[in-house]
């Protein structure tokens, strides 16, 4: 491939260029090496979201989210995984290929953006699993309370799949050069991942919380993102506030990012 076709060194043609490669060299190594491959992308959630809806809706009384829960249940799921695995990559971004991120010549921001673009695509390639659970309640519910209703909420899917894109890039800018000069911080972030999906409305919405703990989890820059996930299937949990406190944030956590990261950059060639 001819230089002008991806663009001269140091435009954006090139770094898109090298984006995808890398992205497609991660994927490819990702499920080369696995026996069930892309079926990885899918039970990851599934089991997931089989183990809440079992504990929730035949262990317990449940009390919190919607109804059909598995819907709202993986609708949340999904994303969260994307979330999950791109933050846990990051802490790595930098060491797992320290020889490449020394040598090349190409922006060092791209070990971060090409994690999130690899865990982007097995994000889409997860999503026939909500497909799959939503079809099967329109075919086999009968209880129109029950059934899954889709409508003009899924429009809103691009927009939260580019906030949470704008979201990811900037916690990434920030995670993995602080990871890359404090060892310590990867476990710190790892137990953080944890607490977070606690705190995150995946098996319950902003909404059940009580008191001001509603106010303080909409401060979650997740919250309103997955609000945008679920409009699609329940549009009657929009809210506003909780969107706008979440592009609002992406966007703040994105320029802190890009800052700390080019005050960042230096110490962290040298360190590796």
């Amino acid at each position: 491939m001819s230089r002008t076709s991806v663009g001269e060194p140091g435009t954006p043609q090139r770094y898109a260029h090298s984006l995808w490669l890398l992205s497609a060299r991660d994927l490819k190594v990702r499920y080369s090496t696995s026996m069930l491959g892309y079926l990885w992308s899918v039970l990851d959630p599934l089991v997931m979201s089989a183990i809440y809806w079992f504990v929730f809706t035949r262990v317990f009384h449940r009390d919190v989210g919607e109804d059909p829960y598995i819907v709202f249940l993986i609708s949340g799921l999904l994303p969260w995984v994307w979330f999950n695995s791109a933050v846990s990559d990051f802490t790595k971004a930098f060491k797992r290929d320290s020889r490449l991120v020394r040598s090349t010549a190409i922006p060092r921001s791209i070990w971060v953006t090409r994690i999130v673009l690899s865990k982007g695509i097995e994000f889409l390639f997860s999503m026939p699993v909500l497909v799959i659970f939503v079809v099967i309640n329109l075919l086999t519910e009968t209880d129109a309370a029950q059934r899954a209703q889709i409508g003009w909420g899924i429009l809103w899917l691009p927009v939260a799949i580019l906030l949470q894109t704008i979201l990811l890039v900037g916690l990434g800018l920030l995670v993995a050069p602080l990871c890359a000069l404090y060892a310590d911080l990867e476990r710190t972030t790892g137990l953080i991942l944890r607490a977070l999906f606690y705190a995150t409305p995946i098996i319950y919405n902003v909404s059940n919380l009580p008191g001001v703990f509603e106010t303080l989890g909409a401060f979650n820059p997740l919250a309103g993102i997955f609000t945008l996930y679920r409009m699609a299937f329940f549009p009657d949990q929009w809210h506003t506030w909780t969107v706008v406190i979440s592009a609002v944030m992406s966007l703040l956590i994105l320029a802190l990012g890009v800052w700390v990261f080019r005050k960042l950059e230096r110490p962290v060639l040298k360190e590796l």
